[in-house]
């Protein structure tokens, strides 16, 4: 059979030359069972002869890995390299595709070879230079021992060119193992190793993998080679050597971290302090003890107290818990998380001195602001609607000699007392200022007796002098009776004649007023947390929540963290009470706080904290404390409830909605209001604030029917538009004695006119008689007054009324009268009742309907 019907024809044969490209597929057989058909073409380089020239025989340079050798053994000289089988045309083309394959896999099983075999090496190297230094270090004890005992003569020297060679021998075999075999090394005689005392020893050999047999091909040469590349085999060095996980790694540390710790013994409990509240969690207890739950969970029911870990037990049962697992107990109560400013005081070396603080008080119209304008070379009493002051108001004046002396201008109305009683606590002298021509009055007695409460000293000012009909003496005497005696009459009390209109007398006052603080040697330190109190408290709708503070010790800066009654914040913005911003506020300086998160009350303290926890912490512990004061419940008694019965009954309510402008009017009218209630009629305030009218009030106010109270204040856009839609009352005002009376005029209207009876006469009856078919007609026998015919008659049986009636007939013998006067008989018809029985009596009255006040 000739070369062209051997051939195998893969696809149809085209006429023409020979192909030099040859296509076929081998299909690739994976690990579980998976294979896959790979396209490969085989291209052969084509030869032209020139004509009448045999063709060159075809042959294909097939180019092997080399496979990995044995050690060669020192050999003269290399063998020569046998030259590669002819192979035929068919057999080439028969086998192409197949070689394209073992080719492939020869390469890869070459490169793997190597890895394995550089890898043996290094290894080699290692455990050699192990064996190495550990022979070193047994000759160096040897030698020292030899020395110690008897010297030792010299090692023959041809013992190491004997064991050099021996152990160089499997090093130089094993760095040729890749390469083709290479002549054995000369040997030299001029460099001669030092002496040894002891053998090398090779390493182990480790145990090859097992590889299938290759599988006999056609032709007898192995074409296909054992072994397939797997991933593992190609991205693993050590041939499939599996390392240690991460997770393995941290198993094995903390193994062995236990096995040391247990061979340490037992570890020492660690007793702590805990800090254990009047009521606390079992979890959050076991948390500050550094213990286990369920261990509390199971003392707690050996004490017969099952206890979830979520269920809060109390200080004592605490106490047992702590002191049974070995621990420190330290009992605390909520009331520790308030600031208590009386036990922080300052060392007498750190006081400074600081400015005096004086409070204006007195009666209304009395010249209180008119006096401090003066003072100050302002003029707020042309500000103030009605002429009256209705606010705190704080200044800082700077005296002739420089010194400073910060003012409180306070309210003169009757309404104002809470004001007032303020201004006299933080203050340091009082000024009263008394009119001359009008005396003292109850506002003015009120504010001795703030004053005389509060234990500061008073410097009586008696202003308008200057006006006709003055009569300053008159008003040293009726100090007299308050136990105030001015100096003139040989008492301790200072007293200053000014005239605020004429500006007379002023520098007077401000001597006494440097004198009497010179005498009570004011000092504070600056150089601390800074403490103040709020003068007044307002809403402002461009600022927000803003608070007068004067400021009694420490410096407050912007910035600073403070807590303010129930509410915290920080320091935005410090101004003035000239309007200027500022960076700090020394003591006796009053001062406007930005920043707060709420509006305070008017009196609260102002405290700066450390950080804005502590700030939120103490906030809420106090307003927890004020919605238990405002929550809680009266001892039920049977007197209270039918009390509480008759209230609900009998007593009308007359509810309203206060909104101001600053907080300490909002309290003067609240109280202003509780004074108008009667037994018959309560004010009841639903909601009260500083601030403008918003929405959410006119939508309590829809709900209850009740009229909103402006003081100083309007309602925003949208508020106007609900009260329009809900036909809520605004009622506005700008004086405080203005809206007590409209108020009370509101409340009179609730109840209606008054009812007045008076009595007009009173009769007996002597007999009855029939008057028609129903009705009967009693004689009468006047005993008092007169009866006219319509009043209204009560008829009464033993002194117990029988029934309210009308008189509708009233005759005299046989005629009609109108009235019939004492003394004299009569007859009378009574509608709407019959039961009339002789010895009766019979009143008459007249009702009259009169406007009612409170």
């Amino acid at each position: 059979m000739s070369d062209e019907q051997d051939k195998p024809t893969l696809t149809r044969k085209p006429l023409g030359l020979k192909r030099t490209v040859e296509a076929g597929q081998v299909q690739q057989q994976f690990s579980h069972g998976r294979r896959n058909t790979v396209v490969v073409e085989v291209k052969r380089r084509r030869v032209l002869g020139r004509p009448g020239e045999a063709a060159p025989v075809e042959a294909e340079e097939v180019e092997a890995a080399p496979a990995p050798a044995p050690t060669p053994a020192p050999a003269p000289a290399p063998a020569p390299k046998p030259a590669a089988p002819r192979v035929s045309e068919n057999d080439s083309l028969m086998s192409r595709q197949e070689r394209q394959a073992q080719l492939l896999r020869e390469a890869e099983e070459s490169r793997m070879n190597a890895l394995e075999d550089n890898r043996r090496r290094d290894e080699a190297a290692r455990v050699r230079a192990a064996e190495e230094e550990k022979a070193r270090a047994e000759a160096r004890v040897e030698q020292a021992t030899a020395k110690a005992a008897e010297p030792a003569p010299a090692a023959p020297a041809a013992e190491a060119p004997a064991a050099a060679p021996a152990a160089e021998a499997p090093a130089a075999a094993a760095s040729q193992g890749d390469a083709a075999p290479t002549p054995a090394p000369r040997a030299t005689t001029s460099a001669a190793p030092a002496p040894r005392r002891f053998t090398p020893v090779a390493a182990p050999p480790r145990p090859e993998p097992k590889r299938p047999e290759p599988k006999a091909t056609r032709g007898g040469d192995s074409r296909r080679q054992s072994g397939k590349l797997t991933v593992t085999r190609a991205l693993n060095e050590d041939e499939g050597a599996r390392a240690r996980s991460l997770a393995a790694l941290k198993r094995a540390r903390e193994k062995e971290k236990r096995s040391h710790t247990a061979s340490s013994g037992p570890r020492e409990k660690q007793i702590r302090e805990v800090v254990v509240p009047e009521s606390i969690t079992v979890q959050d207890l076991a948390n500050r003890m550094a213990e286990k739950t369920s261990d509390l969970v199971k003392a707690l029911f050996k004490m017969g107290v099952p206890s979830a870990s979520t269920d809060t037990i109390d200080q004592d049962t605490a106490e047992l818990l702590v002191t049974e697992f070995g621990h420190e107990i330290i009992r605390v109560s909520e009331g520790d998380i308030d600031i208590r400013h009386d036990e922080d005081v300052d060392d007498a070396e750190h006081l400074k001195p600081r400015a005096p603080v004086v409070t204006i008080m007195g009666h209304v119209d009395h010249g209180k602001t008119s006096l401090l304008d003066a003072l100050r070379g302002a003029n707020v009493q042309a500000g103030e609607a009605g002429g009256i002051t209705q606010h705190i108001g704080a200044y800082q004046v700077k005296t002739p000699d420089g010194s400073l002396v910060t003012f409180l201008d306070t309210p003169g109305h009757e309404a104002f007392t809470e004001m007032r009683q303020r201004g006299a606590n933080v203050t340091d002298i009082v000024i009263l200022v008394v009119a001359a021509d009008d005396g003292l009055k109850p506002q003015s007695i009120e504010a001795i007796n703030h004053a005389k409460a509060a234990n500061v000293p008073i410097i009586v000012a008696i202003n308008k002098v200057d006006k006709e009909g003055a009569n300053p003496q008159r008003v040293r005497e009726r100090l007299l009776e308050h136990e105030l005696v001015v100096e003139e009459m040989g008492g301790d009390v200072q007293n200053v004649e000014v005239s605020a209109l004429k500006k007379t007398g002023l520098d007077k006052l401000l001597d006494a007023i440097a004198v009497q603080a010179e005498i009570m040697e004011l000092k504070a330190n600056p150089d601390r947390a800074a403490e103040g109190t709020v003068v007044e408290a307002k809403l402002d709708k461009g600022r927000g929540p803003v608070a007068t503070i004067l400021v009694r010790r420490g410096t407050l800066k912007v910035g600073d963290i403070f807590v303010c009654g129930a509410e915290s914040g920080r320091v935005r913005a410090l101004i003035d009470d000239q309007g200027k911003q500022i960076k700090s506020a020394t003591p006796s300086m009053p001062v406007e706080v930005l920043g707060l998160g709420g509006v305070p009350m008017a009196g609260d303290t102002l405290t700066v904290v450390e950080n804005e926890a502590r700030a939120r912490e103490v906030a809420t512990y106090r307003q927890e404390q004020a919605t238990r004061k405002r929550t809680v419940q009266a001892p039920v008694s049977l007197e209270g409830m039918f009390e509480a019965l008759a209230d609900k009954t009998n007593v009308i309510q007359f509810p309203v909605i206060i909104k101001g402008d600053v907080q300490g009017s909002v309290e003067a009218i609240v109280n202003a209001l509780n004074k108008l209630s009667t037994d018959e009629i309560r004010v009841r305030v639903l909601q009260s604030g500083a601030g403008a009218i918003t929405e959410s009030d006119v939508t309590l106010a829809a709900a209850t029917k009740a009229p909103i109270i402006g003081f100083n204040v309007r309602p925003n856009a949208k508020a106007r538009d609900i009260a329009k839609r809900e036909n809520v009352r605004f009622m506005y005002y700008d004086v405080i004695y203005h809206l007590t009376d409209e108020i009370r005029k509101e409340m009179a209207g609730e109840l209606g006119p008054e009812r007045v009876e008076t009595v007009v006469g009173r009769a007996e009856v002597k007999d009855v008689f029939p008057a028609g078919k129903r009705d009967k007609a009693a004689g009468l026998l006047v005993l008092e007054g007169s009866i006219r015919k319509g009043l209204h008659a009560r008829l009464t049986r033993d002194d117990v009324i029988v029934s309210a009636t009308t008189i509708s007939s009233l005759r005299r013998f046989k005629d009609d009268v109108a009235e019939v006067r004492a003394g004299l008989e009569c007859g009378v018809v009574l509608a709407d009742t019959n039961d009339i029985k002789a010895g009766d009596h019979l009143e008459v009255f007249e009702v009259e309907l009169r406007e009612r006040t409170l």
